[in-house]
């Protein structure tokens, strides 16, 4: 048996496939109307996590007639509250209190899906409710054996929560879903002993429950990494940047996208307001000049009509994945590159104001007289992370020259990021 306290260190989406009035798609909650993890969800992950090696023995399956339930049982993962507490079961929740009144109205993350020529392409337009960066979840894994010697095989399981690609929910590869693990403990009991079978029908349901068989747990071996390939950037902004929340306030007619984050400090939370940078406008920006390097690599060139966008560029398919649109409509993938969303302590602003001048007249067009408030991010550093599974760079011997003369461009300053690049916003550099 394993218990473990996980924190996400991006925010989560765990959808519950419905929708609202306020969003397209809402994240599952429990009983308290807190959010939580379906233990499905975990066992999922785990599953995959665990490709052939015994998967079927340990996670049962069905084939026809035969087949046999799972071993593993997980529970779902329900949310740590302000004292340190799981809140497991029915709780008196005070949703006017300064930390409850956040998960009243969640966090509404809106995406815009841009093409090769830099507009929104038709039905890419929508929006998703998302779990505050920094919350606290609690969940245990138990597995039944008749055999000691798969100890082992339980302990390859449960590493799989502290790999570096270890995420839950959806958009993992569009900046969500990824935690570090708090606490863990493991306990093994052997049922035969009068004393053991004891201790484990002592056991409380309740997940609350401090249980005295439970001893601290770390991996005893690190998990191969070669599979996995970290960039790790730390850039800084040139003066200003714009990642966009689509709407106006009381000074401007575009503001920056915020969100609240919860800091953990001595076993206690606070809630912070951030600046975001998502992940995936940087994902986005990267596939796009991706793209333009593997086709310049294979001389493939606009004017000559031949090159290729989409789903239709190897090194965007292997690295970002296929959405099931146009000649590959049958080879819906995701894909193989993870870039988490960086929030920061809230950064200073300033308002620009912008007008287009008739050239006959010499006064201002109709409506494009408008203002923009932008993040002035002087002095202020950002660490992204970018996780890269190493087969996407098999299926051809341009894709990470491509990806790695993109990453070059994002660290010169010749990749621009968010919105107003053509007009001086989003520059950033490499800083040491």
């Amino acid at each position: 048996m394993a218990k473990f306290a996980i924190e996400a260190t991006t925010p989560l989406a765990v959808g519950n496939g419905q929708s609202a009035v306020t969003t397209d798609a809402l994240v599952v909650t429990d009983i308290n109307g807190l959010p939580c993890i379906p233990g499905t969800s975990i066992a999922g992950v785990l599953r995959h996590a665990m490709e052939q090696d015994g998967v079927e023995d340990f996670f049962g399956f069905q084939e026809g007639k035969k087949g046999h339930g799972s071993r593993v049982i997980i529970s779902d993962a329900v949310m740590i509250g302000k004292t340190g507490v799981v809140l497991d079961g029915i709780q008196s929740i005070d949703f006017d209190d300064d930390f409850y009144v956040h998960f009243k109205q969640l966090p509404i993350r809106q995406h815009v899906k841009i093409n090769h020529r830099g507009a929104a392409e038709k039905g890419g337009k929508f929006d998703n409710q998302v779990v505050f960066k920094g919350t606290r979840f609690f969940f245990e894994i138990e597995m039944v054996s008749n055999n000691s010697d798969e100890l082992d095989s339980f302990k390859k399981i449960i590493n799989h929560v502290f790999a570096d690609d270890f995420r839950l929910g959806g958009g993992t590869r569009n900046g969500l879903g990824r935690f570090r693990v708090v606490d863990a403990k493991m306990a093994t009991l052997n049922l035969c002993k009068p004393e053991d079978l004891e201790s484990y029908l002592n056991k409380k349901s309740s997940l609350n429950d401090e249980w005295n068989c439970y001893e601290p747990y770390k991996p005893d071996v690190q998990e191969d990494t070669d599979a996995l390939v970290t960039y790790s950037l730390k850039l800084s902004a040139k003066d200003f940047f714009l990642f966009g929340s689509g709407l106006p306030d009381d000074e401007a007619d575009m503001t920056p996208v915020t969100e609240y984050y919860i800091e953990w400090k001595n076993g206690k939370p606070t809630f912070q307001e951030g600046t975001l940078l998502p992940g995936t406008s940087i994902k986005g920006a990267l596939s796009h000049r991706t793209a333009f390097y593997w086709n310049k690599l294979n001389g493939f060139y606009a004017d000559e009509g031949n090159g290729k966008t989409g789903d239709e560029n190897p090194a965007v398919v292997a690295l970002f994945g296929c959405s099931g649109e146009g000649k590959d409509s049958a080879k819906i993938k995701r894909g193989n590159v993870m870039i988490d969303d960086v929030i920061v302590p809230s950064l200073s602003t300033k308002i620009v104001n912008h007008v287009a001048i008739d050239r006959f007249t010499g006064g201002a067009l109709d409506g494009a007289l408008f203002s923009e408030k932008v993040n002035d991010a002087s002095g202020q550093q950002f660490n992204i992370d970018i996780i890269v599974n190493s087969c996407a760079f098999k299926e051809d011997v341009y894709i990470k020259q491509a990806f790695e003369k993109a990453l070059e461009d994002l660290r010169t300053g010749m990749l621009p990021l968010g919105g107003g690049v053509n007009r001086g916003n989003g520059i950033f550099y490499e800083t040491k």
